[in-house]
């Protein structure tokens, strides 16, 4: 399922193929707060916990060590559970912290000079567009930010004029950004980059387990996601796709005994595989966390999590749209679980705050996290209510309620 392309008005959440209940029953937090968090953190489920929590019990019985030699097997699962669901192969997969560090050190390694030439997407996430711009500062790279269409994603018309062949071009997108539910056209920007030549690194770190992510239907070299938010899996997991024929053009800035072999005083050879930036030191119980999560969703299926989600943030758009003194400010093109929206008169972190105490659970967006977007827009911040599989009409109705009575209680 192309979620780009998702007649939203057709979709009914109830007659959805996820077992919202049975989501729930694995869910602890559901029972706490209305949880309309999952593009911060979502909530894990039991077998999630339990699996980080086993380890971590077994490396106080056994030491680290042991207890890592006796689930290395099933770490090497994650790695398969990772490429199954992007369409990739088990080698093209790197496990790392989080998505930032996985784009950093991608970045890196591509030794960017004067010669090179960075796109960039005004949905790119704030950690790595100050990346891109200190880079940008220090090896003389021209950094070209890309306008946006009447939809609010990325111009492909400007794009293709601006691509100017080879990989020197660097193409740069976050399939959904922080700060909005806009859904880039990312195989349509792959069509481009493929027929240039240029290098498509892609952030995928909102939609990787809310939508079907393919590497090779969208033709990107590289993909970062981490593991905390659509994939309900742990803080502190994450993992990168690297296509073969970018890899082996790769060199770490800093090779590790992870990803790399010292087989002489002056001499070490890398790993051929994406493990090649790698760590030694890791969370395996958080990995181990991450497998369960990943085994979760491909069992429940991207695609009827993708088309919940999708229907759930259209619904709640349509009802934020109705209630007096709030705007939504998802541009046109935002088809996913994520939805901001500003109240009249009031700053988006007091709405949030004023949330929270009704016992739904949201987060405020600054322009800071996203100059390229919010700051461009002339938006301030926003309040950011995103939904999962274990959101029911319940949550859905808090929400809006809540909202209506806190826009209702402004002075105008």
């Amino acid at each position: 399922m192309n979620a780009d392309h998702v007649d939203v008005d057709r979709l009914d959440v109830r007659t959805r193929a996820v077992d919202v209940a049975r989501e729930r029953a694995q869910t602890v937090g559901v029972r706490h707060a209305h949880h309309l968090n999952s593009a911060g953190s979502a909530l894990p489920t039991v077998a999630v916990v339990d699996e980080v929590v086993a380890h971590l019990r077994r490396e106080e019985t056994e030491g680290g060590y042991e207890a890592a030699a006796a689930a290395a097997a099933r770490v090497e699962a994650v790695y398969a559970g990772a490429a199954r669901l992007l369409g990739a192969r088990p080698e093209e997969i790197a496990l790392s912290d989080n998505a930032s560090t996985g784009l950093r050190v991608v970045v890196d390694a591509l030794r960017l000079d004067s010669t090179a030439r960075i796109l960039v997407a005004r949905s790119t996430y704030v950690s790595h567009a100050l990346h891109l711009l200190s880079l940008a500062n220090e090896t003389g790279a021209e950094l070209v930010l890309l306008p946006n269409d009447s939809h609010g994603s990325v111009d492909l018309d400007y794009l293709e004029q601006a691509l100017t062949g080879g990989p020197r071009d660097i193409v740069c997108v976050a399939q959904i950004p922080t700060s909005s539910g806009l859904v880039e056209p990312v195989r349509e920007i792959g069509d481009l980059t493929r027929r240039t030549g240029a290098l498509y690194l892609l952030d995928a770190t909102q939609s990787v387990g809310q939508l079907r992510v393919d590497v090779d239907a969208i033709g990107c070299d590289a993909l970062v996601t981490t593991g905390r938010k659509f994939l309900r899996g742990p803080r502190g997991t994450g993992f990168a796709y690297l296509r073969s024929s970018l890899l082996e053009r790769l060199t770490p800035t800093a090779p590790d005994v992870r990803g790399a072999v010292w087989t002489a005083a002056r001499e070490w050879s890398l790993s051929p595989t994406a493990r090649r930036f790698e760590t030694w030191e890791s969370s395996v119980a958080g990995r181990l966390g991450l497998g369960m999560a990943l085994t979760q969703l491909l069992d429940r299926g991207i695609d009827a999590t993708a088309e919940y989600l999708v229907a759930s943030g259209a619904r709640l758009r349509r009802g934020l749209a109705a209630i007096d003194r709030v705007t939504v400010q998802d541009p046109p093109a935002s088809h996913s679980g994520i939805v901001t929206f500003t109240v009249d008169g009031l700053a988006s972190d007091v709405v949030s705050r004023r949330l929270a105490v009704r016992g739904v659970r949201t987060v405020s967006v600054p322009a800071s996290h996203g100059q390229w977007d919010l700051g461009l827009r002339g938006v301030a911040s926003v309040v950011r209510a995103s939904v999962h599989v274990y959101n029911n009409d319940a949550d859905h109705e808090a929400l809006l309620g809540a909202v209506a009575e806190i826009a209702g209680g402004v002075n105008p």
